[in-house]
């Protein structure tokens, strides 16, 4: 069995029937994979015990996910953040934009089901903090992000995304995002996250146009 929850929510409503399929199986594992960590710890959960309680195979959970760690970093509103930061009007800073889309992806997890978003939101963030596994792949996965990242700044700036400037804003924002949730939990989640995002935010200065 899996953890009650909205199999599709409702922000992804709008994707064909095969995508909706497809986060619907993302957070049948995720979930699993979160519920076993609360009543066993990490390292005792496997991806076996992963695929019974999710109701799917084990092929099915590396089809989704390659290693136990991204189950826990990997949610199904990161495919989304690209497109919300293209679909910004093109006269609006590259600050303001990547405010809004960082504040909408946050809306758009906890939308549902807020007790249960911010429950498994600690859990992955404390994760991140004390399972060193997590915390690696979690940094060799901001490579991938932050690609996707410079492709969409360079799309709103006029800029190659191969261009210096835009792969070290990007990377940079990465880095300083992770450090800002990692604060966060470290903290013992007592400020607000949106502030924690924004105090973030506020070090950066907007990337030029060209």
């Amino acid at each position: 069995m899996t953890t009650a929850r909205t199999p599709v929510p409702e922000a992804a409503r709008h994707l064909s029937l095969r995508e909706r399929k497809k986060i619907k199986t993302r957070i049948a594992i995720r979930d699993a994979t979160y519920a076993l960590i609360e009543e066993q710890g990490y390292d005792a959960t496997t991806v076996e015990q992963i695929a019974e309680r999710a109701e799917v195979s084990p092929s099915t959970v590396f089809r989704y996910f390659p290693t136990k760690e991204d189950i826990v970093l990997t949610d199904e509103y990161d495919p989304l953040v690209e497109d919300l930061l293209r679909d910004r009007p093109a006269d609006e800073s590259v600050l303001q934009s990547l405010r809004y889309v960082i504040r909408q992806s946050l809306a758009m997890a906890i939308a549902d089901d807020p007790t249960f978003a911010e429950r498994e939101m600690k859990l992955r963030m404390g994760l991140m903090v004390n399972v060193p596994a997590v915390r690696s792949r979690a940094m060799e996965s901001m490579s991938v992000t932050g690609r996707l990242m410079c492709r969409a700044l360079a799309e709103r700036t006029g800029r190659d995304e191969n261009d210096l400037e835009v792969r070290v804003y990007a990377m940079g924002l990465m880095g300083a995002l992770l450090e800002a949730v990692i604060y966060w939990a470290e903290h013992d989640y007592q400020d607000d996250l949106i502030e924690v995002i924004d105090r973030t935010l506020d070090t950066f200065k907007d990337l030029p146009r060209r």
